[in-house]
């Protein structure tokens, strides 16, 4: 039984899953082509007007708005039609890579260096040896989809704890980890009760404790007993 489930991925069969990849490749690099076409389309419409690598903001009004035409035009969405001009732009035919979807394409395009950029496109990481999208946002230092190294996971939980909403949540949660609150810095932990006793309220209730630990109270300095 333990065979069986380890050949499958997902619902179907490991060999179904291959036929299932290898039909999705060709729709990917038929998509790939698709949406070059649109780049390239979009930019006999509106070439680039660069300087510095940016366009000129006061050229930017006709612009978005010829764009915006075509994209009503054929049914596409203006920032649809917008990445792909900027992602065409930035792979002149001879460079782009077959086998190499779009969206890698278009990360791999923030690369500022065309130099550096042609190369990159070229070296895809190991022991994999093809590109995929969060190794293309790993390689320009954007944050992946799924991250994988302690990083990036810290870095996914920083972005989400933006909402402050959502750092309540789990500031509460991670508090109430032993193992994780044992792992802090005291100089961390000592910020972390600064913080939350700003509150008077709570100050009032978080003292009196202190002051039934005679541990705690026997560290404090006299200087700091009897202000």
């Amino acid at each position: 039984m333990a065979q069986e489930i380890a050949e499958k991925v997902g619902c179907v069969s490991a060999d179904r899953y291959a036929e299932i990849v290898a039909e999705l490749r060709k729709l990917v690099e038929t998509t790939t082509r698709a949406q070059f076409t649109i780049g390239d389309y979009a930019l006999e419409i509106e070439p680039m007007r660069e300087v510095g690598g940016q366009e000129h903001s006061d050229e930017m009004f006709s612009v978005k708005k010829s764009l915006a035409r075509v994209a009503e035009d054929v049914g596409l969405t203006y920032s649809q039609v917008r990445r792909a001009r900027w992602t065409s732009s930035r792979w002149p035919k001879d460079r782009r890579q077959s086998g190499v979807s779009f969206t890698v394409h278009e990360v791999l395009a923030g690369i500022a260096d065309e130099r550096e950029r042609f190369e990159a496109i070229l070296n895809p990481p190991q022991p994999r040896g093809r590109w995929t999208a969060d190794d293309a946002k790993r390689r320009v230092g954007r944050q992946v989809d799924v991250p994988v190294t302690p990083q990036e996971k810290v870095s996914a939980i920083h972005t989400l704890a933006q909402d402050e909403e959502v750092a309540v949540v789990v500031t509460g949660d991670l508090l109430r980890r032993p193992g994780v609150v044992a792992q802090v810095k005291p100089e961390d932990k000592v910020r972390v009760v600064e913080e939350l006793t700003r509150d008077d309220e709570v100050a009032a209730a978080v003292v009196p404790r202190f002051l039934h630990r005679p541990a705690v109270v026997a560290r404090v300095a006299p200087a700091e007993k009897v202000r």
